[in-house]
């Protein structure tokens, strides 16, 4: 069974990934991929908030 930070680790890294896809979304106008995308996003948000991670710096999208 992964460790409370593996998990956080993977979280963070799952974060990132969406954040890059979703922001090629918005410059190539996929409307639809940036909302499917946007409900992983805000899940791992939630999940990394909870967890006490800090993500001012990290979140590039802001919503």
């Amino acid at each position: 069974m992964p460790s409370g930070i593996e998990v956080t680790k993977q979280a963070l890294d799952d974060f990132a990934k969406i954040q890059r896809h979703m922001l090629i979304a918005k410059e190539e106008g996929a409307t639809k991929t940036y909302a499917s995308l946007k409900k992983e996003y805000l899940t791992i948000k939630a999940l990394l908030n909870v967890s006490g991670v800090n993500l001012t710096d990290i979140d590039e999208i802001k919503e």
